[in-house]
């Protein structure tokens, strides 16, 4: 599967965007998707992720209640909603597959398939 991530760009604080992640050559919906997140100098971070096993859904405290992770089957597309963003949260934001499971994964290297990136600048 292939993935192109698309969406980002520049939005102040506490506002914003939705990340689209298009997927090509297989369903999206035989994979559990996961977004990530990678500022500068800094590890990438877990922010997201479904599984189609239940339609599930999974984020860490630091996102829980602001970001939205959802499907659109018919577009072969996943979608990141993200609100009230904070200026620590500037990176450039990746999508990523792996095969269907009944477990979560939060970890980037147990993701197989990844998007190329799009960048979110949230300014004070």
């Amino acid at each position: 599967v292939q993935l192109q991530a698309s969406g980002g760009g520049l939005v102040q604080a506490g506002g914003s965007l939705r990340l689209s992640c298009a997927a090509s050559g297989r369903t999206i919906s035989t994979y559990d998707v996961g977004w990530f997140r990678q500022a500068p100098g800094k590890a990438r971070e877990f922010v997201a992720a479904i599984r189609w096993s239940g339609g599930l859904t999974n984020y860490p405290d630091s996102v829980k209640g602001r970001f939205t992770c959802s499907a659109d089957v018919a577009k072969n597309t996943v979608y990141l909603q993200m609100f009230s963003l904070k200026p620590e949260e500037t990176a450039v934001y990746y999508c990523a597959a792996r095969p269907r499971s009944s477990t979560w994964y939060s970890i980037s290297d147990e993701y197989h398939y990844w998007g190329q990136g799009t960048l979110v600048t949230v300014s004070s």
